[in-house]
């Protein structure tokens, strides 16, 4: 079987070696991971994994190999009684159904309901419209349907209408590595390149040397210059997980494009929507982060900022304190992004959307006018409209945007 694992990762591209493989037997025979499946993940990314780079490929084909082994081992350990674990049939509502539930009235009022569901609340539930549990159509809990509620303890997203999702979701890196497919968006990004010589003189100029040996009565005087670069600096921040699953393909092959063709290049990650931080590394989104202030101190104004993102959320998310799905922000969404946008004077928004789903999305519409109406599809005739935005914004500084309203809480600038 690990024979067969290790073939499979050189198959895929992870550079493992063989004594790599065999520090790995080594620690098994040692039992330094025993009967947990987690326990052999990491001891194998460990041992065979030298570049984070290839953390996205070796998931993937450890998933693909050792499929069912989590079971294996809890069969070997203990029997756990799963049933408070375990997702229970789905509840099918009519159409008719659906359109009878309503939400509970807004934002705070889903709060204060939630607050006196968990004081009052002392077992376990299931279906129902009222307490927090698996199915039915109470607002609170999991595998259920409610069209504005906060989702607990579910594996994944299914109707896409919660407004607060409380779990510790992990999200993985988009690969920079991918080519296939890719060439199209290095066509088109290459229109943002703007190239100027800078660094040590050790490129030969041979017109240069033509002119100054000429005037040097034929006696050969080289002249070196710096080597040309591009110079455009970028910044991209990309959303990820939730329902940018859908498009994690194409967000790969901007991802790849983009780095292999700047030199400049930064990228971080943001759940749905850009708030008082940021984040790196998916894998340690929960405890390595960059605060969004330190973000525009670090970078410049001459940086291009770029947003990847559906916009596809709660308009809480945006407009409300304490509207993120994930954590209790302080301040709105809506007043980070004008934060970063006041600083960045070049950014562009893309949504892998179609254009024509925009205006039927509360907050696609919102933030698309807090970005200016700089929101453009991802799309190849797309990009390159985003990157003829960028090319123009920077020559100048942009004009104060006019005729923007957005709805925002009290107080935001």
């Amino acid at each position: 079987m690990l024979v067969r694992f290790f073939g499979e990762l050189r198959t895929a591209g992870v550079p493992v070696t063989l004594p790599e493989f065999l520090s790995l037997l080594e620690a098994l025979q040692a039992r330094v991971a025993w009967l947990s499946a987690e326990d052999f993940y990491y001891l194998a990314r460990v041992c065979l994994v030298k570049d984070e780079r290839h953390y996205d490929r070796f998931d993937r084909v450890f998933a693909g190999h050792f499929l069912g082994l989590e079971k294996a081992f809890e069969a070997i350990t203990a029997s756990i009684p799963d049933e408070w674990l375990r997702s229970l049939a789905e509840r099918v509502l009519s159409e008719e159904e659906k359109a009878r539930v309503m939400a509970l009235g807004g934002w705070q009022k889903l709060m204060e309901t939630l607050r006196e569901r968990l004081a009052e609340q002392r077992e376990r539930h299931e279906g129902g419209a009222r307490w927090i549990g698996t199915g039915g159509t109470s607002p609170f809990g999991a595998q259920g349907y409610n069209p504005e509620g906060v989702r607990i303890g579910q594996g994944g997203s299914r109707h896409r209408r919660a407004v607060k999702v409380w779990d510790r979701r992990e999200f993985a890196n988009l690969d920079d590595t991918l080519e296939l497919g890719t060439r199209n968006f290095k066509m088109g990004l290459r229109r943002l390149r703007r190239f100027a010589r800078e660094g040590a003189a050790d490129e030969l100029d041979l017109d240069g040397t033509i002119s100054a040996t000429a005037r040097n009565a034929g006696y050969l005087d080289l002249k070196l210059v710096p080597e040309r670069r591009n110079a455009v600096k970028v910044l991209l921040l990309l959303d990820i997980g939730g329902s940018m699953d859908d498009h994690v393909r194409v967000c790969d092959e901007l991802f790849s494009a983009a780095r292999s063709e700047f030199r400049h290049f930064e990228h971080y990650y943001f759940h749905n929507f850009p708030y008082e931080s940021l984040w790196k590394d998916n894998r340690r989104r929960h405890t390595e982060r960059i605060a969004t202030d330190q973000l525009i101190r670090t970078y410049g104004p001459d940086y291009r900022l770029i947003f990847v993102g559906d916009a596809t959320m709660s308009p809480y998310e945006i407009t409300m304190p304490g509207g993120s799905v994930e954590h209790w922000n302080a301040e709105a969404g809506a007043i980070w992004l004008r934060r970063l946008t006041a600083h960045f004077r070049h950014f562009v928004w893309l949504n892998p959307e179609p254009e024509k789903r925009w205006a039927y999305t509360p907050s696609t519409v919102i933030t698309r006018e807090l970005v200016e109406e700089r929101m453009y599809p991802l799309t190849l005739a797309g990009l390159d409209r985003a990157t003829a935005e960028l090319r123009r914004r920077g020559t100048t500084p942009p004009p104060p945007p006019a005729g923007i309203s957005p709805s925002l809480p009290p107080g935001a600038p």
